[in-house]
């Protein structure tokens, strides 16, 4: 028995003799959302349950938990997972029942303030390995309610396993779709994608800047879109979903913190299905950036309140167990003297080394 996807598990069953109830019932049995199929459970084929054991044993598999840091407050958990060809990646319980999942290993927009950008992208995640964070944050919190993509990996590079997790999550485990929170640094593809879908998450935007030239520095990799065309866009999507925007913009002192920022933002955003989540920098190694005072971050959001502006600060979810995305796993790299791409590898260097061939997904 042998399945790495969400497409070769549903064969299998389909080999066991399984119909759509009992896929369905499985599934769902997953997240919690009906009990765990019992070998004993003669609604379901011979087969099947003859099966379960090694079924269940090759689903816990897919990844396997490798280190762990709890939150001082005891509720955020760091989880670093191993994968079945060694690689690692990390997911996050949040505190108020939400989970924040990697969608590839590494990330190649290459972000200068983000630990993960500094790796490059290694491979993607399929789309059962994604949803495997979720049934892993399930049974460790069954009341987790809310899946936000915005771990490790860029998920407009990994859209069409990213949909496949999405539409998987907003059918069988009653998350509710407003709940499944794609973030992404913007590209067409995503529009196009979460327009066809029938399972409709909500939108965040990495955003970081309102300059279109400081924002192609500081997320090198972060598509062709116009800041204009993506904040167009999602404003549509949000309008027609009855979901707002979520703009992320991670604050550096001296870098986007300025008045000309929060005048631009108050222009774009004006009259927007949105809000603005400030997230005050997490600490990066070989990087310089610092986080702008409290006083400095507390006239930023009154600006944008006096304009009509949702403004919040997130504390960077979970930074008393460092939950900036890549840092549990540096560590790790580090400390088991793993191999490190080197820089001539061909990571992040052209879209056809970046991607590998055959890895990029341009549906």
């Amino acid at each position: 028995m042998n399945f790495n996807s969400l497409q070769s598990l549903h064969q299998t069953l389909l080999k066991l003799g399984c119909k759509t109830q009992h896929c369905d019932r499985f599934y769902r049995s997953l997240f919690r959302v009906v009990p765990p199929i019992e070998t004993t459970d003669e609604r379901f084929p011979k087969a099947f349950r003859d099966a379960l054991p090694e079924l269940y044993q090759n689903l816990s598999e897919v990844l396997t938990v490798v280190d762990s840091q709890q939150g001082d407050e005891k509720d955020s958990l760091k989880l670093l997972f191993s994968l079945a060809d060694g690689h690692t990646i990390e997911s996050v319980l949040l505190p108020r029942e939400g989970v924040c999942v990697s969608c590839q290993v590494g990330c190649a927009v290459g972000c200068l303030f983000c630990m993960t950008g500094q790796s490059g992208l290694i491979r993607q995640l399929t789309d059962l390995e994604i949803v495997a964070q979720v049934i892993e944050a399930k049974r460790r919190r069954p009341e987790t309610r809310k899946v936000v993509f915005m771990g490790m990996g860029e998920p407009s590079h990994n859209l069409k396993n990213v949909m496949s997790a999405i539409t998987f999550l907003g059918t069988y485990s009653q998350i509710p779709h407003k709940n499944l929170v794609l973030s992404t640094v913007g590209d067409q593809r995503v529009f196009d994608a979460i327009n066809a879908s029938v399972v409709k998450p909500a939108l965040a935007i990495s955003l970081h800047t309102t300059v279109e030239a400081k924002r192609k520095k500081l997320l090198p990799r972060a598509g062709k879109i116009t800041i204009e065309s993506l904040i167009e866009q999602a404003e549509s999507y949000a309008r027609a979903t009855g979901y707002p925007t979520q703009y992320q913009w991670t604050l550096m002192d001296g870098v986007n913190d300025g008045d000309d920022e929060v005048s631009n933002i108050i222009s774009l955003l004006s009259g927007h299905y949105a809000m603005m989540n400030f997230i005050p920098v997490n600490s990066v190694d070989n990087r310089s950036f610092i986080r702008p005072s409290e006083a400095r971050r507390k006239a930023m959001a009154q600006a944008l309140k006096k304009a009509y502006i949702v403004a919040k600060f997130r504390h960077s979810a979970a930074q008393d167990v460092e939950g900036g995305c890549g840092q549990l796993r540096s560590r790790h790299i580090k400390n088991e003297s793993l191999v490190r791409f080197p820089k001539d590898a061909g990571i992040a260097v052209d879209d056809a080394l970046i991607f590998g061939k055959g890895e990029r997904d341009d549906q």
